[in-house]
Formats: structure tokens, C-alpha cells, sequence
């Protein structure tokens, strides 16, 4: 997967388009991610301990990993990968090929 944890997206389809968030987990095995503040739902939680308090609490729900993209220097764009010459691989910015 090219987005990684603490990356800044923008949602690209859905309820949410057009918002942007930091991604706080990424889901490899169902090629989802988690995005601060993004698809939210309200999720009713019972009390498991005494001292826990129950409710409707919201939450971050998975979005696909194709409905968002990465934001480098205040646009969105395409993520590539490049070897350098110690052979250290970095990801690069598409539009730009500067290494993020």
C-alpha cells in the first residue's frame, strides 16, 4: 500500500469528498484506511465495567484506499516509489518527484 499511517488525504468519492484528514490506520488485508474525523458513524457502546460510561459514541470508519488520495505540498497527487543510489527505496511525489 503507498498511504501510510500519519499521511494527509483527501477523499475522493462518497459523503465525505473533498475533506481532508490524517490517516490513523491503515487496514492492508482489506485495502482500507482509517481517517481522522472522515466517515464517521454513531456506534451505541455499553458500560463493560463499572466505572465505564455507555452511550452513542462517534467513529472513524474504514474508507477504501482508492477513495482517497495523498496531499504534498497543499495538492493532491500520485505516490511512486524510487531506488536511490545506496539502495535505500523512497517513496516520490508523482507530479513533482520530490521524496515525501
Amino acid at each position: 500500500m503507498k498511504i501510510r499511517k500519519g499521511d494527509t488525504v483527501v477523499v475522493l468519492t462518497g459523503k465525505s469528498k473533498g475533506k481532508q484528514g490524517e490517516v490513523m490506520t491503515v487496514l492492508p488485508r482489506t485495502s482500507k484506511v482509517i481517517v481522522s474525523g472522515i466517515n464517521t458513524a454513531k456506534k451505541h457502546t455499553k458500560p463493560r465495567r463499572a466505572n465505564q460510561a455507555g452511550g452513542v459514541v462517534d467513529r472513524d470508519m474504514p474508507i477504501d484506499v482508492s477513495n482517497v488520495a495523498l496531499i504534498h505540498k497543499g495538492k493532491r497527487t500520485k505516490i511512486g516509489y524510487k531506488i536511490n543510489d545506496d539502495g535505500t527505496k523512497v517513496r516520490v511525489a508523482r507530479s513533482t518527484s520530490e521524496v515525501i
